[in-house]
């Protein structure tokens, strides 16, 4: 999945509204942030392999360490126990554990079978990548869902607040469909480039954050 991560990181701010969109995005994309590092050093690997799914030419057939169930529930007790440690704000070092591990269910769901539990298998997918239409509508739901859940939870303070919340949910489709209906990427390199970019959302998040506010809170004029 790809929109249906982000849309999950928009809904946490109805959970929680004291954390910002920029955390929500680095623990709901944890899994994928530390993947292309990971791929880029020779860790984990992937290769593009064309007809592997009717929605991606990914063949990602080594990736324990960003990916499993396993590891994923270790890197969300570490990376909340320290957000505990720095914020002392228990809920929100849940929301943030919690969100790293929603990455593999939610992968769970459009994979083949090639999501480890452990660092070694068993290996789950429910395999809705073989079905494009299925996956558009997956995918749009999950993000439109997450989507409402934020505008509701939150309002802007200003002119960027709007802007630059639509100029991102707009990025992010345009992104999605132009991997999903474009042709394969031209090398396995260019793909792992092009995934540290992801990195970037993160502090666009916390950006759209700084001019939101929640909902029923004053705004100063």
């Amino acid at each position: 999945m790809f929109l249906g991560h982000f849309g999950l990181g928009f809904a946490g701010k109805r959970i929680a509204p004291d954390m910002s969109l920029g955390s929500l995005f680095l623990a709901v994309q944890f899994a994928d942030l530390l993947f292309w590092i990971l791929a880029l050093v020779g860790a984990e690997h992937f290769r593009i392999s064309p007809g592997a799914t009717r929605v991606t030419p990914m063949d990602f057939y080594d990736y324990p360490y960003s990916h499993s169930l396993v590891a994923l529930a270790v890197w969300g007790l570490v990376l909340g126990a320290v957000y505990w440690i720095a914020r002392r704000w228990l809920a929100g070092a849940i929301v943030l554990a919690v969100g790293i591990v929603s990455h593999w269910v939610l992968d769970v769901i459009v994979h083949r079978a090639d999501m480890p539990v452990g660092l070694h298998g068993p290996y789950l997918g429910l395999q809705v990548w073989r079905s494009l239409p299925l996956t558009l509508v997956l995918e749009a739901v999950v993000f439109s869902a997450g989507i409402a859940l934020y505008l509701d939870a939150t309002r802007a303070r200003d002119a960027v607040g709007v802007w630059a919340f639509w100029a991102l949910v707009v990025l992010l489709a345009a992104l999605w469909l132009a991997s999903v209906l474009g042709p394969p990427p031209p090398s396995e390199r260019v793909v792992e480039w092009a995934g540290l970019a992801m990195w970037l959302f993160v502090p666009w998040g916390w950006w759209i954050d700084r001019h939101r506010a929640p909902r029923g809170a004053a705004i100063p004029r």
